[in-house]
């Protein structure tokens, strides 16, 4: 095997998957609808709106915003766990890989890819919890309330980020596949990332999209 092939499979699959999320971005901006997580944003926005304007669901707020809370924790209980594991792992195997000089250059790589990947995940799935948290505190207080409706633009902020962060943090997680394929035989990695783009394709599809 030429020493570069395996370094050609690990620049196509990073280039295919940043590349479909540039696809997604480009089309989010032109059409908020397009895509399943920016309509969610929108629908988080419309969400507060509704709530803010019909008192006695304080208590309903609360409890869809704790369900939110305990999603991110168990992310990023999850994430953290398999980043202990891999450190683990690949602190048990150090020094005894068999791989060749070139083949060992790109599984060095992949594993700090691995572990990277996991730690964004758990970052990103922390991070939504403490914005869920503090939105809470926004659609606890009274309806009609001074002190809600002054803080009605933070909770709608907050909740924007909180669901975009938890959207990352579980495509952080989907991201462990192809790596995971790589570190196996890095020339399978390609077809790992074409399998997770086409899978994921389905899912970020916008709710118009889906009518169809």
């Amino acid at each position: 095997m030429q020493t570069y092939v395996p370094w050609l499979a690990l620049a196509a699959s990073l280039l295919l998957i940043a590349a479909y999320e540039i696809l997604l971005l480009t089309k989010a901006r032109r059409d908020p609808h397009a895509t399943a997580r920016s309509a969610h944003v929108l629908l988080r926005a419309a969400w507060v709106s509704a709530l803010s304007r019909e008192r006695g669901t304080e208590v309903l707020a609360v409890q869809l915003l704790r369900n939110s809370l305990m999603s991110a924790t168990i992310s990023a209980s999850t994430a953290a766990l398999a980043l202990m594991g891999c450190i683990s792992i690949l602190a048990s195997l150090g020094g005894r890989s068999t791989r060749s000089l070139e083949a060992f250059h790109v599984g060095n790589v992949l594993e700090l890819l691995l572990m990277a990947t996991l730690f964004a995940s758990y970052v990103c799935s922390a991070m939504s919890m403490r914005y869920y948290n503090h939105a809470g505190f926004v659609m606890s207080m009274p309806v009609g309330s001074p002190e809600r409706e002054q803080r009605l633009p933070m909770a709608v902020d907050y909740l924007k980020r909180a669901g975009v962060l938890y959207s990352w943090g579980l495509r952080f997680f989907l991201l462990v596949a192809p790596i995971v394929v790589g570190l196996i035989n890095s020339l399978l990695m390609p077809a790992a990332a074409i399998a997770l783009v086409v899978v994921l394709q389905h899912f970020d599809r916008g709710p118009g999209a889906l009518d169809d």
